[in-house]
């Protein structure tokens, strides 16, 4: 008797799984990438300890516990694939030999019913969005005069076209495929739903982090009086990626970072990446003032493109002989803290260029780096923050050599000390009396 058949010669159904874990049953007629191949016996031997060995084999398909997610990204540096629940129900019915069927294809009355309501939703709305359109069509056609002025026909058309998008969403936003690839990272950013769900995600978690940190850390309104994100900032250091607030070894912030921008609106932007260190210490006035580690404007981003690369585009800038084409105006300075003293906020902060018009890198090279105004600069510009990132410095035992390279060579025996407040007049009389 073939395996998934009952005696009778029905599809045999497994209710092993629970309703929920069988909607985010993630099969697919094609098959998932291949796990990397084996390493040899030999390169198995120098490369992989022995108590790593003894984990056995972990499959990133299936792998459902922790400490197995662990023990995968740390021994074969892959990253499981999908979500928990994903893995745990393909666990399952490789354990009951279940033959692989296609998602949509699922043998569950009750999900096919389900599938069958939400496609006749979808109708509904695409129809909804037919009609508006059409309206959106004979009113942008229809004299202002009859419309009540310009203005109102301008907010009426920017209140139909906002229903049309949110129309968009709504006609795929119960769509188990669309769920699918979108916790399966397989999502469009081009399609307004995925960007969406991408969004809400963001803002669930990583935004509220961002929000405290930069909060905690008075970055506003010490460089800042307001900061919104709208988009997701990921900031690393070679392959270390840096939660925001983090410490990070001046051996690593040497070099110029890696970003990733996802933004989740449509359409291209034009924007500038500023790094500015709040803490520099001014020791002949006993006070701190703000110290521009670095600028690079006019850097094309979208929800397709992400990635900003500021060490190829310092290459990029040295090649080219037209000024008009180069992107960075301060090139990277290695941000550094002194012995002795406290450590140091660099925030990394991401502008829009109003009407995505192109700045005048050349200009921008004139900027002083000591006490760099980030308001003044902001205002003078015409820029927007949609984004941040922040990290922290402090002295360790790399910033010497750090420093030395810098053309800071004078600084690196000097150790700052706390200065001895002397207690009040009231506070001698009761340490004398004691």
């Amino acid at each position: 008797m073939p395996i998934g058949v009952n005696v009778n010669g029905t599809p045999r159904r497994f209710f092993s799984v629970s309703a929920s874990a069988r909607e985010d049953l993630q099969t697919q007629s094609t098959p998932s990438p291949p796990p990397p191949p084996p390493a040899t016996e030999s390169t198995a031997a120098k490369e992989i300890p022995e108590y790593m060995q003894k984990w056995g084999e972990l499959d990133p398909n299936t792998v459902t516990e922790k400490r197995e997610e662990r023990r995968l990204v740390r021994r074969d540096g892959v990253q499981p694939v999908g979500s928990r629940r994903r893995r745990t129900i393909l666990n399952r019915m490789a354990a009951n030999r279940a033959q692989d069927i296609a998602f949509e294809q699922l043998p569950f009355q009750a999900f096919q019913e389900a599938r069958k309501f939400l496609l006749q939703d979808r109708q509904e709305k695409l129809k909804e969005i037919e009609t508006q359109t059409t309206r959106i069509k004979n009113l942008m056609e229809q004299d202002p005069a009859v419309s009540g002025g310009p203005s109102a026909k301008e907010a009426r058309l920017r209140s139909m076209r906002n229903r049309v998008q949110e129309l968009i969403i709504l006609a795929d936003i119960n769509d188990p495929i669309v769920k699918k690839k979108f916790e399966d990272g397989e999502g469009d950013m081009n399609k307004p739903i995925y960007r969406y769900l991408a969004n809400e995600k963001w803002r669930k978690y990583k935004r509220l982090i961002l929000e405290q940190r930069i909060s905690q850390m008075n970055l506003v309104p010490d460089l800042l009086p307001a900061i919104n994100p709208v988009a997701d900032v990921d900031l690393g250091f070679g392959r270390k990626d840096i939660a925001p607030g983090e410490f990070v070894d001046s051996a690593l912030s040497e070099q110029m970072p890696r970003l990733t921008v996802q933004t989740f609106e449509p359409g291209e932007k034009l924007v500038s990446v500023v790094v500015v260190d709040a803490d520099v210490p001014v020791l002949a006035e006993d006070s701190f003032t703000t110290h521009c580690h670095f600028i690079a404007s006019n850097i094309p981003i979208s929800p397709t493109q992400t990635s900003i690369p500021l060490i190829r585009i310092g290459q990029e800038d040295n090649k080219t002989e037209d000024a008009a084409a180069r992107k960075i105006a301060l090139p990277w300075e290695a941000p550094y803290a002194m012995r002795g003293g406290p450590y140091h906020r660099l925030a990394v902060l991401v502008f829009e260029q109003k009407d995505a018009k192109t700045l005048d890198v050349e200009a921008l090279k004139n900027i002083k780096r000591r006490g760099f105004n980030t308001r003044a600069f902001v205002e003078k510009h015409k820029l927007n923050a949609i984004g941040a990132s922040l990290f922290r410095t402090q002295w360790d035992d790399s910033m010497p050599g750090v420093m030395e390279r810098a053309g800071l060579k004078d600084l690196i025996n000097v150790q700052l000390k706390r200065r001895k407040i002397e207690p009040l007049p009231y506070k001698k009389r009761t340490e004398r009396m004691r």
